[in-house]
């Protein structure tokens, strides 16, 4: 007589790759979005900002869910405050991450 295999036995693979997936994709793109949550709210006047579109600029105001930004000496535009990829620093030079010590 052979003894059948225990069903549950046979999840372990599929457990284990579903573990491997939520601690290499899920979990640190949860914390990622977590932080540029947090970025996106403590966005001040004055702050030094990256664009989705690439662009480098300057909060001028704020307006709800919308940003003043400066762009230019004379140039400023409304724009969304979820278009805001990156926060550089403050407009007084001072870094505000390590993370953002990149290079402009």
């Amino acid at each position: 007589m052979q003894s059948q295999a225990n069903p549950i036995v046979s999840l372990i693979p599929i457990i284990a790759i579903f573990l491997i997936f939520y601690f290499l994709l899920i979990r640190p793109q949860q914390k990622e979005a977590a932080t540029h949550k947090k970025m996106l709210e403590a966005l001040k006047k004055g702050d030094r900002v990256l664009t989705n579109s690439g662009f480098y600029g300057v909060i001028m105001g704020m307006k709800g869910d919308d940003l003043e930004v400066r762009f230019g000496d004379s140039v400023k535009l409304l724009m969304a405050r979820s278009a805001v990829t990156r926060l550089l620093s403050s407009e007084s030079g001072m870094e505000l991450s390590t993370a953002n010590k990149e290079k402009i």
